[in-house]
């Protein structure tokens, strides 16, 4: 005779929160994650998984969560520090961060995937919570829309790269520009693209330091613009 185990709840009462990340596959910029606490006397409608809103939709539904929930908290790892830890390792340092920054602390933290950041309270993995868990749904969509205004301040200070339009992730039109004007002070050069952009010949690249880079073939010199 088959004998189930029951499961038992113990976790205890109190506030729980969710988070999330964005910009773990990109070649340029800062992850970002995100912690949020709901309340649930102030429902949002509409919270899902990021990726499956329109940037307007997001826009929207993050003003209702900055305005509705109990408190929330975004932080970032920067580009140096993808380098030193790997962009996992960065990722779970963002993660820390952001709940660390809570104003409120919960008594448990829900995250979205399948590893955990190193917490002071209990925490638990999620594969899929972005679309099934309300909390890392509007974490979510905090650090999408954070992200994506990064890198539309990324795109004033280099506009040849067009990060406004694919937010520093590959596409055709980004590795186009990085082997036309090399990789900038945002590239993560730990990543294969901007790796291979970097390793070509001494003739071809000339010099790459503190965000500028000389490309000998098109004498040009890029710096941020004015």
């Amino acid at each position: 005779m088959k004998v189930e185990q029951a499961k038992l709840a113990w976790d205890a009462p109190g506030l729980v929160a969710g988070v999330d990340e964005a910009g773990r596959g990109p070649l340029a910029g800062p992850v970002v994650a995100a912690a949020v606490i709901l309340d649930d006397q102030r429902r949002i409608r509409g919270l899902a998984d990021s990726k499956a809103l329109t940037p307007l939709q997001r826009e929207r539904l993050n003003d209702q969560i900055l305005a509705k929930a109990l408190c929330c908290s975004i932080a970032q790892a920067s580009v140096e520090e993808i380098e030193e830890h790997n962009i996992l390792g960065a990722t779970m340092l963002a993660m820390k961060r952001a709940v660390e920054g809570l104003r409120l602390k919960p008594v448990k933290v829900l995250v979205d995937g399948n590893r955990l950041p190193r917490l002071d309270v209990l925490a638990e993995a999620v594969v899929g919570g972005d679309a099934t868990v309300k909390a890392i749904s509007a974490a979510s969509i905090l650090a999408k829309v954070h992200r994506d205004r990064l890198c539309e301040q990324l795109h004033v200070e280099f506009p040849h790269y067009g990060f406004a339009s694919h937010k520093g992730y590959g596409t055709p039109e980004h590795l186009e520009a990085l082997m036309r004007h090399g990789a900038c002070v945002h590239h993560r050069r730990s990543f294969s693209p901007v790796a291979a952009v970097l390793s070509r010949p001494a003739d071809q690249v000339l010099a790459v330091s503190e965000g500028t880079v000389v490309v000998q073939a098109a004498q040009a010199e890029l710096r941020p613009s004015p």
